[in-house]
């Protein structure tokens, strides 16, 4: 039997068990629709081995794609780097949500010198 103890070395080590409502109010700032009372703990007890490996597979999510676009046409966001307005984007919505998707899934985001995205 192993010692589960030094096996779970967090990354960081908060000051004691917090009630949920606690740690809620600490982490108030972050969008309590995409992070979790998992990934909230997670934040505040540490992970396995004190390393966060990737966090892309929770921007990736249509949820949050579409909490995104939502944010992002009530503040009457400009056109990015492809020159699609909010207007072109919204009427294709849901296909242009799931390219995005498929695309921050598969890697395929990453900017080009140029300053555009493929």
């Amino acid at each position: 039997m192993t010692d589960r103890r030094k096996e779970e070395i967090p990354a960081s080590v908060s000051d004691g068990t917090k009630q949920v409502g606690e740690m809620r109010d600490r982490w108030s700032w972050v969008e309590p629709d995409v992070w979790t009372e998992r990934m909230l703990t997670a934040l505040e007890e540490g992970v396995k081995g004190g390393k966060w490996f990737s966090l892309i597979d929770k921007v990736y999510s249509m949820k949050v794609l579409r909490l995104a676009f939502t944010k992002v046409k009530a503040r009457e966001g400009v056109a990015g780097a492809d020159h699609q307005t909010i207007q072109m984007f919204e009427k294709g919505l849901e296909g242009n949500l799931t390219s995005v998707s498929k695309a921050l899934e598969k890697g395929d985001t990453v900017p080009s010198r140029s300053g555009e995205y493929g």
